[in-house]
């Protein structure tokens, strides 16, 4: 057996045991049956969704024959940028606010990609500071800081 595509092998072992875990720890509460959920039915049912879609990636990428390909390179600009971005966004989202963090995280973690463009990036930001303000602001009532500081008061 050799694997054909490595990414989808990788992709598919981490799935089956991320499903895994969340049934192994879900059987530590109630499941109860499809009429009457228990706390763990929904987070069991999802583990098995996973593992399944897992396994099949895993039978999927693999064949029986002599052609392989090499493994994955570690790329780690594009690591580096999505990893800080994601930290850089905790470590300013009390001072600067939700919305402004976000185009931050949106445009730093844009810059990882290879065929980065600041108007599609700026775009995307926008786009997304639209969503998160509707969800979190306004559907979820979220008490979190939308403005920075300097502009609490003025808007």
């Amino acid at each position: 057996m050799h694997i054909r595509r490595s990414k989808d092998f990788f992709t598919g072992i981490m799935f089956l045991l991320f499903g895994a875990a969340a049934m192994f720890i879900s059987t530590k509460y109630t499941i109860g049956a499809s009429a009457n959920m228990g706390p763990g039915y929904f987070p069991f049912l999802l583990g098995l969704l996973l593992a399944i879609l897992g396994t099949v990636l895993v039978v999927t990428s693999t064949v029986l024959t002599n052609e392989s390909q090499d493994s994955p390179s570690w790329q780690l600009k594009p690591l580096a940028l999505i990893l800080s971005s994601v930290v850089l966004f905790s470590l300013i989202l009390r001072p600067v606010g939700l919305l402004l963090s976000t185009v931050v995280l949106v445009v730093m973690a844009s810059m990882a990609s290879h065929e980065f463009r600041w108007k599609e990036a700026l775009l995307n930001a926008a786009v997304l500071v639209g969503i998160v303000f509707m969800v979190f602001v306004y559907f979820l009532e979220f008490n979190i800081q939308i403005w920075p500081w300097f502009l609490a008061g003025l808007i």
